[in-house]
């Protein structure tokens, strides 16, 4: 008997959005370099640096191919961001807080090393800053 060995490459991130114009708000305040006009698309993915991709796709999108599809509850996997620095961590975190988004770790010293925060997306996704300290 043959057997085919494949090694799958991670390349892909895919994140399922209520409201594409207010996710892609919030990633574009982070830095990510998202085409003016995608909010109107259903898909849309933007290379990260070292090639790996991010996603998004609209419920309905979703539920197109799969009917069933539901949110998870609670969230079990948060997308980290280098702030690089302790400071900028802090000054993350004051931008989108301040400009309305949910905070849920105000930013602390961490005993692992680093300056950390957490927040959330539109969507109620986990968002980490950090920088090490």
């Amino acid at each position: 008997m043959n057997v085919l060995h494949v090694t799958p490459r991670f390349d892909l991130i895919g994140l399922v959005v209520a409201d594409m114009a207010a996710s892609l708000a919030f990633y574009r305040r982070l830095g990510l370099d998202v085409p003016e006009g995608a909010e109107r698309e259903p898909h849309v993915e933007v290379v990260l640096k070292g090639g790996l991709r991010l996603a998004w796709d609209t419920v309905e999108t979703v539920r197109s191919f799969d009917p069933r599809w539901a949110p998870a509850q609670g969230s079990r996997v948060g997308l980290a961001f280098d702030c690089g620095t302790p400071q900028g961590v802090d000054v993350v975190w004051e931008e989108l807080t301040g400009a309305g988004y949910e905070g849920h770790l105000k930013p602390f010293d961490a005993f692992w090393g680093q300056r950390y925060a957490t927040l959330h997306d539109p969507d109620g996704n986990a968002v980490e800053l950090f920088a090490t300290v």
